[in-house]
């Protein structure tokens, strides 16, 4: 079964209810389409994977529950298995090998989107549009700040895909940023305070 982007937004707001969250799997999916050109692979694809990724992170929060048990909802859905494999390789605790090229880029993604949305959140614009690469690696000296963020995951995400950490951000930044209205960081939040 060929599964579309429209399904699967479907499926993300089944089990999605904070704007959070979509927002970041909306940030992934960016960042997908982005590698998905860069490698020459199918975009539609890759964006899905990015678009499922943490679909039922609500439902699930804890390592040993998510992507795993997500997994069965998918199956229940139809969604190819590519896709449910590439979505259970981003887990640290899945056993699937990140090792294609869809596997690596969905993992490498994942926390750099939320790292580059917490640096966007404190700049008084609260806009991603002016942001530059700087201001990120400037936040990223910090430890405490975005804490959350795993920043060993982040090196190692940059690694699995052969490039600099910090031309790793630049992209994904840049594929962020070409959707910074539909992600709340295109600095309309600070325009109605």
């Amino acid at each position: 079964m060929e599964l579309t982007r429209a399904q699967a937004y479907q499926i993300l707001i089944k089990y999605v209810s904070k704007n959070s969250l979509i927002s970041h799997c909306l940030s992934v999916e960016a960042a997908m389409n982005f590698y998905a050109n860069w490698f020459n692979e199918p975009t539609e694809l890759w964006k899905i994977c990015g678009l499922l990724h943490d679909f039922d992170y609500e439902i699930h929060p804890d390592a040993n529950r998510h992507p795993k048990d997500g997994a069965v909802i998918l199956r229940e859905s139809n969604v190819p298995e590519e896709i449910i494999l590439a979505i259970l390789s981003h887990g640290t605790n899945s056993g699937i090998p990140r090792n294609t090229n869809l596997r690596k880029v969905l993992f490498a993604c994942d926390e750099i989107t939320g790292l580059i949305t917490a640096c966007a959140l404190v700049r008084p614009s609260k806009s991603i549009l002016d942001m530059q690469v700087g201001s990120i690696k400037k936040k990223w000296k910090n430890k405490a700040f975005a804490s959350g963020a795993n920043r060993d995951e982040m090196i190692d995400g940059a690694q699995l895909l052969g490039i600099s950490l910090w031309d790793h951000v630049s992209n994904v930044l840049k594929a962020m940023q070409s959707i910074a209205t539909d992600i709340s960081l295109d600095g309309s939040a600070q325009k109605q305070d």
